[in-house]
């Protein structure tokens, strides 16, 4: 039996940052327990080709361990990985990998964990098993009857070899744009399963010149400044997701001037527009996406997928496609966690279940029935127009704040539950005026269940910030 001061589950951005931020605190008793052989989580996961970050890489990264050389402004999945890999190295005496964990719950005024390597407990849990985890597996008719390679974007079978082969993509969200101009002139053919076309504005990726490299170095202050700038710019965009007229028509101008410089055909630019609001769905990034779909070595189906066969894919209008391998660019499921199976409060309900009409909190953090519980990167926790990282950064501020709390009045942490409706409100409040409840499209970001939006904050960063950054006692039982 192994018993903690601070338990974290999860070995990715939030999970690391977590662990960091404790030990830089002066805590030593804590645990990560990873369920895989790695840190990193969907950088460790996502390993397809093209795989990269769109948010520019300074911000894209702890601002209490910035990196000066990132080899691009939009840094690839590898060297992502990598940062994780290396921050991991500082807490590696508190990592616990390919340790899964079973089940928690609390009882007797502690958190209780079981794990395939052993029981846990701890004083405080604290869940960052991130959020783009589960793939989402289409539930497609014959899919298992098609005999040949088929797999998840972010499980990528590196033992095939797509050469030569004629591929299928379903889905053109974030991970499509980019796998796909990598498979075309690789693959024989490329055939793209489209349900819904996808707002695309330009990526404009570089290198990072060898001289700016060198001032990063030596001055860590111009990398701090490039971070402000690019944070400010990006809080910029937030405008056009709350419905501003001249944000959102900016936007949608850009995107469609983008389709139209690189597009020519007009069946296919047609083809390619959207028919909800841009920012509805995430707004992406890619020079490469249209141009790969052009030529003859590449085939734009607007349709979903209806059903499979051995060999051969359908879609909903009716066309029909010899395929020898299916990639699935489908996503995952993120506003119902499978985590929350696992976990039980008090009185043995599960965060499933207190979850049952949507994913609800306080603080995007705590959640009433759950004392000593942190929830980092869950619920209204993520952004649709900025970097996660800060939000994740402004978790673990509230979440320290907590732990100092704790250690001067003892006894447990748990949230009232009129302090948890209270926020919910203002939650609900502010994503009934943005884009992504009255955009017309279905997204990753609204429950599709309740139509509420629960994984984003509808709100800039900056008053994420503001009012999640640190730990106020007073909405606690």
């Amino acid at each position: 039996m192994t018993h903690v001061e601070v338990a974290v589950v999860g070995a990715g951005f939030a999970g690391l940052g977590a662990a960091l931020r404790l030990a830089r605190s002066g805590r030593r008793d804590f645990v990560v327990l990873e369920r895989a052989a790695q840190v990193g989580g969907t950088w460790r996961d996502n390993t397809y080709p093209g795989v990269a970050c769109d948010v520019p890489s300074h911000l894209y990264s702890f601002s209490f361990a910035p990196k000066p050389d990132w080899s691009r402004v939009f840094a690839p999945g590898a060297e992502i990985q990598q940062y994780l890999r290396e921050r991991a190295a500082e807490v590696a005496g508190n990592l616990r990998l390919g340790c899964e964990v079973l089940a928690a719950r609390w009882s007797g005024g502690r958190w209780r964990l079981e794990t395939t390597t052993g029981p846990v407990t701890a004083q405080v849990l604290v869940l960052a098993a991130g959020r783009l985890t589960a793939p989402r597996i289409p539930d497609l008719p014959g899919l298992q009857e098609f005999g040949g390679p088929v797999f998840h974007t972010a499980r990528w079978d590196h033992d095939v070899d797509l050469a030569g082969l004629r591929v299928g993509v379903v889905g053109t969200g974030a991970s499509a744009v980019q796998v796909v101009p990598q498979l075309v002139g690789r693959a024989a053919h490329v055939t793209v399963f489209q349900r819904s076309a996808a707002w695309i504005v330009p990526r404009q990726d570089r290198a990072y010149e060898p001289g700016e490299l060198a001032l990063f170095a030596r001055d860590p202050g111009v990398q701090a400044a490039d971070r402000a700038r690019t944070f400010a710019d990006m809080e910029r965009g937030l405008a056009a997701r709350r419905l501003v007229p001249d944000a959102l028509d900016a936007l949608r101008r850009k995107a469609s001037e983008h389709l139209a410089a690189q597009v020519g055909d007009p069946a296919l630019r047609a083809a390619l527009t959207p028919d909800y609001e841009i920012g509805c769905k995430r707004v992406l990034l890619s020079d490469e996406f249209y141009p790969a779909l052009t030529g003859p070595e590449a085939t734009l189906v607007p349709a979903a997928v209806s059903s499979v066969g051995p060999g051969l894919v359908e879609a909903g209008d009716g066309s029909r496609h010899a395929l020898d391998a299916l990639v699935l660019a489908t996503g995952f499921h993120s506003t119902r966690q499978p985590y929350a199976e696992r976990v039980a409060g008090r009185d043995g309900v599960s965060l499933a279940q207190a979850w049952a009409d949507g994913m609800v909190s306080h603080a995007s953090t705590v959640v009433h029935g759950f004392p000593n519980l942190f929830v980092l990167d869950g619920p209204n926790a993520s952004l649709g127009h900025n970097s996660a990282v800060h939000v994740i950064e402004s978790q673990l501020g509230y979440l320290l704040g907590a732990l100092e709390h704790l250690e001067t009045v003892g006894g447990p942490l748990e949230v009232s539950l009129a302090a948890q409706q209270a926020y919910t409100a203002q939650i609900d409040a502010m994503a009934g005026a943005s884009v992504w409840l009255r955009g017309r499209c279905s997204s990753w970001y609204v429950d599709e269940r309740t139509g509420r939006l629960t994984l984003l904050w509808p709100d800039t960063a900056t008053e994420f910030r503001r009012r999640n950054g640190s730990f106020d006692p007073a909405p606690f039982l």
